[in-house]
């Protein structure tokens, strides 16, 4: 069997599946602190408490350095796992949509090319089915970000249920004691999810994830404005022009900054909903214990959509809530296609160097 001498279209997937997670694993403490303030709902909440600095120190005292990579596995495989998904999708679509066109062509005529827009909807399409069969491995690895120390319910042990104490302190001590020990591991979590959510609890926030699949065509389409104003700044009249490499780093971060601002606001409710703080604070402000769906004898509860979020957020906070961790989302952002753009090259030589060694393997079984 012949070795492949460059990349295939799954090779480049592979080599951007390998650089997205090598890109989170270096700065994966500040994705953990994203995630946290992107989740927290507590009115009183200093805004030094939910800087960068103050959620970093926080999880240092409570959860000591470990806590910086709570959910990492998860996120890792979520990473992994999203990049090829996307990839599959696109090219499933992709290629029935020219088959589909070709059909109606006549014989002999040139292949049909997509336009822009096209490219961007198929895309848009195949980041939807992405999400749909990602999603879960995002809420497990949400969950395992914030843990119990942001605005998570703790839950207490059927023995020490019914016991009273006399006085605060005590009552206080008996919490403490009565408090279950909390199964943070990928299948832990995963189970507690389905305990209180049933199955269904694993795709909390596809609605938002769904929304959130224009991100890249925004992106893009900020890459082409900004790009061509750029050339224009420079008296260069073709919009096709290539820019230098750190020029198009910088032009893309910029898009992506873009993007981020525009779509931030349904990132911040897709985490709050995943996470479940939004039915917590649901559930308090109705005075209720948050509810367990799984339990038949309870009438099934609504989750808090994200417009509902974002609608009790700009009652408390205003525009300003909206973008509760957005100096967070926005460096990781930066940060992450910085080290991508620089390690592009060599992951497509691992890429090219898995392929040829599964090809060699391939070509020697019997």
């Amino acid at each position: 069997m012949s070795k492949p001498a460059q990349l295939t279209a799954f090779g480049y997937a592979l080599a951007g599946a390998l650089g997205g997670c090598f890109s989170n694993a270096l700065i994966y403490p500040l994705d953990t602190v994203k995630t946290r303030i992107q989740a927290a709902t507590a009115d009183g909440t200093s805004a030094d408490k939910l800087s960068i600095v103050g959620v970093l120190s926080r999880i240092l005292r409570e959860d000591g350095f470990t806590g910086y990579y709570r959910g990492f596995t998860a996120t890792m495989l979520n990473t992994f796992s999203m990049q090829y998904a996307y990839f599959f999708f696109y090219s499933f679509v992709r290629t029935s949509y020219l088959k589909r066109l070709a059909a109606r062509r006549p014989a002999g005529s040139p292949p049909p090319v997509l336009g822009t827009a096209a490219e961007l909807v198929l895309g848009a399409l195949a980041g939807a089915l992405a999400q749909i069969f990602t999603i879960p491995v995002s809420v497990i690895a949400t969950r395992q970000q914030i843990g119990r120390s942001f605005d998570r319910p703790k839950r207490v042990s059927s023995s020490a249920k019914g016991k009273g104490k006399a006085t605060a302190e005590d009552a206080e001590e008996e919490a403490e004691e009565a408090e279950e020990p909390y199964d943070d591991s990928f299948l832990g979590v995963a189970r507690e999810i389905i305990a209180e959510e049933g199955v269904g609890g694993l795709w909390l926030g596809i609605r938002p994830g769904l929304v959130l699949t224009v991100n890249p065509a925004i992106t893009y389409g900020m890459f082409e404005r900004v790009k061509s104003l750029t050339l224009a700044a420079r008296g260069v009249a073709d919009p096709n022009a290539r820019m230098s490499p750190g020029m198009s780093f910088m032009v893309g971060a910029l898009s992506k900054a873009l993007a981020t601002v525009v779509t931030y606001p349904y990132i911040m409710a897709k985490v709050r909903i995943q996470a479940r703080t939004a039915d917590i604070e649901d559930a308090e402000v109705a005075h209720e214990p948050l509810p367990k769906h799984n339990a038949p004898h309870h009438k099934k509860h609504a989750h808090v959509g994200a417009l509902t979020v974002l609608a009790r957020v700009y009652r408390k906070k205003g525009l300003v809530g909206w973008y509760q961790g957005m100096s967070a989302q926005l460096i990781k952002a930066v940060i992450t296609q910085a080290l991508l753009f620089m390690s592009k090259d060599q992951f497509e030589k691992y890429a090219l160097a898995i392929m040829i060694m599964f090809y060699r393997l391939q070509g020697a079984a019997p």
